[in-house]
C-alpha cells in the first residue's frame, strides 16, 4: 500500500453513514469505479471483483476457457495465475521467461500444441511483457490472450495500458498493489459478451439485480462480488494512481542517472520492454551470478527475484502435485476431457528461468522516497558495486568522500 489518507477515510465514512454497502440497485461506488476505470484504460467494460485471483478466473471463464484447453503461463508469476487456469478446468503449460523477467515470446511459440487455446502474459512486478511479439505469436496461432496485469496497475506498454491489448485483462487491488482497497480485483475487456460471462463468473446472482442479457444462459459460479466499501476506496485510489506511478518512474530515473556506469563494475540493469511506460515499481539489476546477487541484495536492501516464494513455479504446490480441485472428480488433471493434454512438467524444465531469477535483484521504488532516501539508495548501490569489483571501501565511507580511482570507475561511460 503506497498512499492513503483522509480522502479514503471520508469516502468509507460516506458509505457507512448511508447504510448502503451492497453494490446493486443504488448506482453507487462500484458502478462509478467500473465506469471510471474503463475510461482510464480505454476499454468498453470493467467488472469489479473481490480479488485478483477471482479476476483471473473470471477472465478465463469469460473467454470460454475450460476442460480440454491448455493455457500457457510463465515460470515466474504469482501462483494465482496457474491456479486460475485450473479453476477454469484447463491445464497450465509453463514456459520460460527471458532476461526481462517476463514470459519469453519464443518460448510461447515453441510450446504451442494442438490443444493450446490461450496464453497469459504476466506483467510481473509492473514489468510489461513484450506485447508486440506476444500478440504476433498469438495471432498467428489463433490463441486467446488474457493479460495478467495484477501487478501492473497504472502501467502501460508503449502507450497502451497494461491489460488492454489482449481479449481481457485482469487486475488486483490487493494491499501490496499500486492501487488498493485492501483486497480486490477487476476484469477489463472491449467485448460485451465476454464481459457478461465474466460478470456471471464473478457473481451468478447479478442477473437478479441487473437483468439478464439476451443470449446468455446463467451458469453457476463462485460468488466474488465487491462491496461499496471497496468501490469507494478505489475511486479515491484511482485519483492517486497517476501520481504514484509518475513518482516511481522519476525515482527510478534518478537512481539510474546516479549509478550510470556501474556496468563497468559487473552491474547492469535488467532489460525492460517499455521503460518509459511501465510502473517502475522496481529497479532491477542483473548480477553475474547467484552469489553476487545475494551479496548485492544484502548491501542494498533489495530482494533476489528467485527468493520471493510463490512467484516461482517450483513453489506451486497445487500444480506440482496435480491437486487442481477440492474433489477428485473436479480435478482438471483427472478429467477425461484433459486426457490428451500435457499435464506433466518435463524433467529439467525451467533451469534457464531459475538462473535468471537467482541473479536478478529488485530494489523497490517507493513513490514517497525523500531526497535523503534516494541519496542513501544511490550510495549503497555504488558501494555494493565496488565490492562486486573486489574492492572494499573504508567503513563508513560516503560517496562524496571517495577518491580516484573509485570515482573514475563510477564516472566511466556505460557499456552499450
Amino acid at each position: 500500500m503506497y498512499r492513503t489518507g483522509p480522502e479514503e477515510l471520508e469516502a468509507l465514512r460516506r458509505v457507512l453513514d448511508s447504510g448502503k454497502l451492497f453494490r446493486y440497485g443504488i448506482g453507487g461506488e462500484c458502478t462509478r469505479f467500473e465506469e471510471r476505470y474503463a475510461r482510464r484504460l480505454g476499454v468498453g467494460h470493467c467488472v469489479q471483483t473481490a480479488s485478483g485471483t477471482n479476476a483471473l478466473t473470471a477472465a478465463l471463464i469469460g473467454a470460454g476457457i475450460g476442460p480440454g484447453d491448455e493455457v500457457i503461463v510463465p515460470a515466474c508469476t504469482y501462483m494465482a495465475t496457474p491456479i486460475a487456469v485450473l479453476a477454469a478446468g484447463a491445464i497450465p503449460i509453463i514456459v520460460d521467461i527471458d532476461e526481462s523477467i517476463t514470459i519469453d515470446p519464443k518460448a510461447v511459440e515453441a510450446a504451442i500444441g494442438p490443444r493450446t487455446r490461450a496464453v497469459i502474459p504476466v506483467h510481473m512486478w509492473g514489468l510489461p511483457c513484450d506485447m508486440d511479439a506476444i500478440m504476433a505469436v498469438a495471432n498467428r496461432a489463433g490463441l486467446i490472450v488474457v493479460e495478467d496485469a495484477c501487478q501492473g496497475v497504472g502501467g502501460a506498454y508503449e502507450g497502451k495500458m497494461l491489460g488492454t491489448m489482449g481479449l481481457l485483462g485482469a487486475y488486483s487491488f490487493n494491499y501490496y498493489k499500486n492501487m488498493t482497497c485492501g483486497e480486490g480485483g477487476g476484469v477489463a475487456t472491449n467485448d460485451a459478451a465476454v464481459a457478461e460471462r465474466a460478470r456471471c463468473a464473478i457473481d451468478p446472482c447479478h442477473f437478479y439485480w441487473q437483468g439478464q442479457e439476451d443470449g446468455l444462459k446463467p451458469f453457476a459460479g463462485a460468488g466474488a462480488r465487491a462491496s461499496e466499501l471497496m468501490g469507494a476506496m478505489l475511486n479515491v485510489q484511482l485519483d492517486r494512481i497517476g501520481g504514484i506511478v509518475a513518482s516511481m518512474r522519476e525515482n527510478r530515473r534518478r537512481l539510474l542517472d546516479d549509478t550510470r556506469g556501474l556496468s563497468n563494475l559487473g552491474l547492469r540493469q535488467s532489460p525492460l520492454n517499455s521503460p518509459d511506460h511501465d510502473c517502475a515499481a522496481q529497479l532491477i539489476f542483473a548480477l553475474p551470478d547467484a552469489a553476487s546477487a545475494s551479496r548485492f541484495a544484502s548491501a542494498t536492501g533489495g530482494v533476489v527475484a528467485g527468493k520471493t516464494g510463490r512467484h516461482t513455479f517450483v513453489n506451486w504446490d497445487q500444480v506440482l502435485t496435480q491437486e487442481g480441485a477440492h474433489h477428485p472428480a473436479m480435478n482438471p488433471y483427472a478429467m477425461p476431457e484433459n486426457a490428451g493434454l500435457r499435464r506433466d512438467i518435463p524433467d529439467g524444465f525451467g533451469e534457464s528461468s531459475l538462473r535468471i531469477l537467482e541473479r536478478s535483484v529488485m530494489i523497490p521504488m517507493d513513490p514517497d522516497h525523500s531526497e535523503e532516501d534516494l541519496e542513501t539508495l544511490s550510495h549503497n548501490i555504488r558501494l555494493a558495486a565496488l565490492e562486486l569489483d573486489g574492492q572494499t571501501p573504508a567503513k563508513g565511507l560516503t560517496y562524496r568522500e571517495m577518491k580516484a580511482p573509485d570515482l573514475q570507475k563510477f564516472d566511466a561511460p556505460a557499456e552499450g
